[in-house]
């Protein structure tokens, strides 16, 4: 532990008038990292996998996000186009740099301006990729990366989330155990976001208002990828 974070903590510490943890109390935590415990999950979310892609897209549509389902990632650049031209917005999107995005046939779209990096103030829309889908809630977690970044699940008014069926899974331990599983013991991503529908607020007189934190719009493209025709990314982002 670096000697600032040894600092802070000691200052949390007095402040809250504990004492440092003894030997004992250090390895039952230990042992809790090493060994993370599930916690009741609802019934709703133990659901054979096919339910939970239902179960899903029926909890995005419900937090006003918007959803379409497709057979293959081929079909990605075309329904974002299609997007784009539903919503009467620019035909230019900022996308993750992530080479399972980059592999789409993009070029299918001639009209489609497709830049990669982080996203700038100008950028109206984003497109990224996913760490996975939890279906009893319609959350999306982002896991942050060189190829997943925060800004593009941020800035950009409107966000295009590619979304693989077999990055679905049914509660939220699921999803922590599968990123613990990718990124190592012990270790976690410099962000974790979770994604539950558009930005909203209803701090001005009780009124919803959506994208006052972040994008107005969530699209959802939930991908097959069943068939065997793409493999399964579940590196961060």
């Amino acid at each position: 532990m670096s000697s600032a974070k040894q600092q802070i903590l000691g200052s949390l510490r007095r402040s809250l008038r504990r004492p440092e943890p003894s030997a004992e109390e250090k390895a039952v935590l230990e042992a809790r990292l090493h060994s993370p415990q599930r916690n009741l999950v609802p019934q709703r979310a133990q659901l054979p996998h096919a339910e939970q892609l239902d179960l899903m897209e029926t909890m995005l549509k419900e937090l006003s996000a918007t959803v379409v389902r497709l057979d293959g990632e081929a079909a990605v650049p075309a329904a974002v186009a299609d997007y784009l031209k539903g919503e009467n917005l620019p035909p230019k999107v900022r996308m993750a740099p992530r080479d399972d995005l980059r592999r789409l046939p993009w070029e299918a779209q001639p009209l489609l301006e497709v830049e990669e990096g982080i996203a700038e103030a100008e950028d109206a829309t984003s497109v990224t990729g996913a760490f996975a889908g939890i279906a009893e809630t319609g959350t999306v977690m982002m896991a942050s990366g060189p190829e997943a970044p925060v800004t593009l699940n941020f800035l950009p008014e409107n966000h295009v989330v590619v979304l693989r069926a077999s990055q679905v899974v049914g509660s939220y331990e699921d999803a922590f155990q599968r990123l613990r599983a990718v990124v190592g013991q012990g270790r976690m991503p410099r962000a974790v976001n979770m994604i539950t529908g558009p930005s909203r607020t209803g701090d001005i007189e009780q009124t919803i208002l959506l994208g006052a934190h972040g994008p107005r719009r969530l699209h959802v493209l939930l991908v097959d990828d069943t068939a065997g025709d793409t493999a399964a990314d579940t590196a961060a982002g």
